[in-house]
């Protein structure tokens, strides 16, 4: 089980649930170490003191604000703990928004499994957890993690509520510079586009299957496995796909959608892009007014005969 990172309680209202904040994810990574090719000896990072040249261990160290290169300012766990804040010790809930409404951008400051702290958290905790899935929305909180004060989104998971936190507005660079020139896109092109991504949709991202395996890392275990044994790294399975120069767009487009279509069991003549149909509201209108049409040239042709019976 993983250790706990913080311990407080999610303000809900009146409305205390006691909980404590642990990793909701973990990384498989594989990790190198630093040595010295020569002799294969491992490099050492020692944290040596710049006045009196003394190698310290973690418990001498502590932590400083630099106000000048000469001038800092000491400051010490129980400084942090004792802040007057709010959110040092509560997840505060602020508001309740569409989770459709916050851009994906702004995920990626950690992502946290909220677990009730004893039986007398459980009733409070599986009440917001329900209404939460109930409602449909996520809860906006702030809380104070590692020396800040961060933002974050809860939503129910399971049986289990999660935070997700979010990155400041001021933390997020503007796309503005990285905009292309200007260039001029085709209706046909827009809608091979579409085409191509209806072809590639999903219902679920479980669908992917295969494509969902980190295939880097296990190929990379495999390089590491044959050298501890002395033997030759088995083949990755699979061909790395060749980059080719984009001549013809839609030719590129109509041979993705077939590639696509190949790819899923699809079978076919030569794949080519449709117009994509029109909203049936418009389909609507053209259909009525296409039977208005022959009944104003029906009256038009009766009272033209009326007037030449008349004038006869």
């Amino acid at each position: 089980m993983p250790r706990p990172m913080w311990n407080g309680a999610i303000s809900f209202g009146l409305v205390t649930v006691p909980i404590s904040l642990e990793p909701a994810t973990e990384s498989h990574d594989v990790h190198f170490r630093q040595i010295h090719l020569e002799d294969g000896g491992r490099i050492r990072y020692q944290k040596r003191c710049e006045i009196d040249g003394e190698i310290l261990t973690e418990d001498q160290i502590g932590k400083a604000y630099e106000v000048t290169k000469d001038d800092l300012v000491p400051i010490t766990d129980e400084d942090l703990a004792n802040m007057p804040l709010p959110t040092a010790k509560a997840i505060e809930i602020v508001a309740f928004v569409d989770a459709a409404s916050i851009d994906p951008t702004s995920y990626g400051a950690g992502d946290y499994y909220a677990r009730p702290s004893g039986p007398v958290a459980a009733k409070p905790y599986s009440l917001l957890r329900q209404a939460l899935a109930r409602n449909e929305k996520v809860a906006v909180a702030k809380y104070a993690l590692r020396g800040r004060e961060r933002l974050g989104l809860m939503r129910p998971l399971g049986e289990a509520l999660v935070i997700q936190g979010l990155h400041w507005g001021d933390e997020i660079r503007s796309p503005a510079e990285l905009a292309p020139p200007e260039t001029d896109i085709s209706e046909h092109e827009i809608e091979g586009a579409l085409a191509l991504m209806e072809t590639m949709s999903v219902e679920h991202l479980a669908d992917l299957g295969d494509f969902l395996t980190d295939h880097y890392t296990e190929a990379l275990v495999e390089v590491i496995s044959a050298k501890a044994e002395h033997r030759e790294a088995k083949p990755v399975a699979g061909e790395e796909p060749e980059a080719a120069p984009v001549v013809d767009l839609m030719a590129a487009l109509e041979a993705s959608v077939a590639k696509a279509k190949e790819s899923r069991g699809e079978t076919g003549g030569p794949a080519t892009v449709h117009e994509m149909p029109k909203p049936k509201k418009a389909v609507a209108k053209k259909t009525a007014a296409a039977k208005r049409a022959p009944a104003k040239k029906t009256a038009a042709k009766k009272t033209a005969a009326s007037r030449r019976r008349k004038s006869a």
